[in-house]
Protein backbone atom coordinates (compact mmCIF):
# COMPACT_ATOMS: atom_id res chain seq x y z
CA UNK A 1 0.00 0.00 0.00
CA UNK A 2 1.60 3.58 -1.11
CA UNK A 3 0.28 6.00 1.57
CA UNK A 4 1.90 9.81 1.98
CA UNK A 5 1.12 10.81 5.87
CA UNK A 6 1.19 14.44 6.12
CA UNK A 7 2.74 15.86 9.49
CA UNK A 8 1.90 19.22 11.37
CA UNK A 9 4.45 20.18 14.29
CA UNK A 10 5.93 16.71 14.24
CA UNK A 11 2.22 14.87 14.37
CA UNK A 12 0.78 12.87 11.41
CA UNK A 13 -2.06 14.57 10.63
CA UNK A 14 -3.63 13.51 7.56
CA UNK A 15 -3.29 10.13 5.24
CA UNK A 16 -3.28 10.26 1.82
CA UNK A 17 -3.48 7.05 -0.76
CA UNK A 18 -4.63 6.28 -4.06
CA UNK A 19 -8.28 6.32 -4.64
CA UNK A 20 -8.37 2.25 -5.81
CA UNK A 21 -6.66 1.71 -2.25
CA UNK A 22 -9.12 3.41 -0.36
CA UNK A 23 -12.12 2.00 -1.96
CA UNK A 24 -10.47 -1.60 -1.00
CA UNK A 25 -10.08 -0.58 2.29
CA UNK A 26 -13.55 0.50 2.88
CA UNK A 27 -14.63 -2.58 1.12
CA UNK A 28 -12.63 -4.60 3.49
CA UNK A 29 -13.96 -2.55 6.48
CA UNK A 30 -17.82 -3.60 5.04
CA UNK A 31 -18.67 0.13 3.98
CA UNK A 32 -19.79 1.45 1.01
CA UNK A 33 -17.88 2.22 -1.84
CA UNK A 34 -18.34 5.63 -2.94
CA UNK A 35 -18.14 6.79 -7.09
CA UNK A 36 -14.95 8.69 -7.47
CA UNK A 37 -15.94 12.71 -7.11
CA UNK A 38 -16.99 14.49 -9.60
CA UNK A 39 -15.91 18.09 -10.30
CA UNK A 40 -18.18 19.41 -12.95
CA UNK A 41 -16.53 23.38 -13.10
CA UNK A 42 -13.21 21.72 -13.58
CA UNK A 43 -13.18 22.90 -17.11
CA UNK A 44 -15.86 25.41 -17.48
CA UNK A 45 -15.70 27.67 -19.97
CA UNK A 46 -15.17 31.37 -18.61
CA UNK A 47 -18.65 32.27 -20.54
CA UNK A 48 -19.93 30.17 -16.73
CA UNK A 49 -18.57 32.98 -14.65
CA UNK A 50 -22.08 34.08 -14.14
CA UNK A 51 -23.77 30.90 -13.63
CA UNK A 52 -20.78 29.44 -11.41
CA UNK A 53 -21.42 33.16 -9.31
CA UNK A 54 -25.00 32.40 -9.02
CA UNK A 55 -25.11 28.19 -7.95
CA UNK A 56 -22.75 28.98 -5.15
CA UNK A 57 -25.35 31.59 -4.07
CA UNK A 58 -22.65 34.77 -4.28
CA UNK A 59 -23.17 38.24 -5.52
CA UNK A 60 -21.20 39.90 -7.96
CA UNK A 61 -19.87 42.04 -4.83
CA UNK A 62 -19.11 38.95 -2.52
CA UNK A 63 -17.45 37.51 -5.16
CA UNK A 64 -15.50 40.64 -6.28
CA UNK A 65 -14.16 41.21 -2.83
CA UNK A 66 -12.50 37.46 -2.19
CA UNK A 67 -10.85 37.76 -5.43
CA UNK A 68 -9.68 41.57 -4.45
CA UNK A 69 -11.34 43.54 -7.91
CA UNK A 70 -14.60 45.75 -8.44
CA UNK A 71 -18.01 44.45 -8.70
CA UNK A 72 -17.88 46.77 -11.88
CA UNK A 73 -14.55 45.14 -13.47
CA UNK A 74 -16.39 41.31 -12.25
CA UNK A 75 -19.13 42.04 -14.51
CA UNK A 76 -17.02 43.36 -17.32
CA UNK A 77 -15.81 39.27 -17.12
CA UNK A 78 -19.48 38.15 -16.93
CA UNK A 79 -20.45 40.00 -19.62
CA UNK A 80 -17.55 38.51 -22.11
CA UNK A 81 -16.38 42.59 -22.77
CA UNK A 82 -12.49 41.77 -20.78
CA UNK A 83 -10.86 38.72 -20.49
CA UNK A 84 -9.72 37.96 -16.63
CA UNK A 85 -5.48 38.39 -16.21
CA UNK A 86 -4.01 35.51 -14.97
CA UNK A 87 -3.65 36.09 -11.83
CA UNK A 88 -6.90 37.02 -11.64
CA UNK A 89 -8.50 34.05 -13.47
CA UNK A 90 -6.36 31.49 -10.78
CA UNK A 91 -8.34 33.96 -7.74
CA UNK A 92 -11.90 33.04 -9.75
CA UNK A 93 -11.31 29.51 -9.71
CA UNK A 94 -10.03 29.20 -6.17
CA UNK A 95 -12.93 31.11 -4.87
CA UNK A 96 -15.31 29.25 -7.57
CA UNK A 97 -13.79 25.83 -7.08
CA UNK A 98 -13.11 25.81 -11.36
CA UNK A 99 -9.55 23.93 -11.02
CA UNK A 100 -8.56 24.63 -14.56
CA UNK A 101 -8.89 28.33 -13.84
CA UNK A 102 -7.10 27.34 -10.55
CA UNK A 103 -3.85 25.99 -12.74
CA UNK A 104 -4.05 28.92 -15.27
CA UNK A 105 -5.81 26.99 -17.84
Amino acid sequence: MSVQVITRDGEAEYAVLPWAEYQTLLQAAGRAVPAAPQEPAAAAPLSQLAALREAQGLSQADLARAVGISPHYLSLFESGERQPDGAILRALGRVLGVSAWEQGS
